[in-house]
């Protein structure tokens, strides 16, 4: 099954809200965890921040990059 995420009452496009970047966004999100919150678990006991900013990569860089991108 499919996740479908809906954004709306943006003003990015005519019908004020937006499907396909929300969850195409979503599918990069979890791609990304799931190869990047280990690699920040096994990191973090040894170098704190940088396995902090290793774990919080996917919600703070690739959600918002993918979902920005794609207007509808």
């Amino acid at each position: 099954m499919l996740p479908l995420c809906v954004e709306c009452g943006t003003t990015r496009n005519p019908c004020r809200c937006r499907v396909v970047g929300p969850t195409l966004g979503f599918l990069a999100f979890a791609l990304a965890a799931v190869v990047e919150w280990p690699v920040g678990a096994l990191v973090y006991p040894f170098r704190h921040m940088k396995g902090r900013r290793i774990m919080a990569h996917p919600a703070a860089v690739v959600y918002p990059s993918v979902s920005s991108a794609i207007p509808i």
